[in-house]
């Protein structure tokens, strides 16, 4: 994904944020789906399915995997707000999202060729750890990136797993 669409994710992230209350540390996920008036709703969905987002005339509804980690659910109706906003809100069109659980990306989604999912993906990460926040906190606590310790208080502050503060701070340029 190119940088200019990758800011135009994280602008538009942040903006939902300040709109609706949202914008501190943990970013309230239920909140800002109520907001935009999706309905979330936790259901076991069997081990290969985190969550899927049903809209049928302009309403939504996003059920995620109860079975998962609570910051794996977080990250699931995260990234179901992204389909949400980037791919359907402003359209009459019905649309069912189906997001499986991938544990270790394959070659199709780590080369991007599904490219809703990537920007449904970039918009998770950007609604739960957006770039101006994660800056903040890393100077205000003065955070070493590079001590584990640091990075696992950094993604505790966040409410997301470890894996997903690095793929972060990576993608921000932050971590190496």
């Amino acid at each position: 994904m190119n940088k200019q669409k990758l800011d135009q994710i994280e602008q538009q992230a942040e903006k939902i944020l300040r709109d609706n209350g949202a914008w501190h540390v943990p970013v309230p996920i239920d909140l800002v789906a109520h907001r935009l008036n999706l309905k979330t709703e936790a259901s076991v969905l069997g081990d290969e399915i985190s969550g899927l987002l049903v809209v049928e005339k302009k309403r939504g509804a996003i059920g995620y995997n109860s079975t998962h980690a609570p910051v794996r659910q977080r990250f699931t109706v995260a990234h179901e707000i992204g389909h949400y906003v980037m791919h359907v809100k402003d359209s009459t069109r019905s649309r069912l999202f189906i997001d499986r659980f991938v544990a270790f990306r394959d070659d199709e989604s780590s080369a991007g060729n599904d490219w809703e999912e990537v920007e449904a993906n970039a918009f998770g990460a950007a609604l739960l750890m957006p770039a101006r926040l994660v800056r903040e906190e890393i100077k205000k606590h003065n955070l070493d990136l590079d001590d584990e310790d640091d990075l696992n208080s950094l993604a505790k502050q966040f409410n997301v797993s470890t894996s997903a503060m690095s793929y972060r701070l990576v993608n921000l340029g932050l971590l190496r």
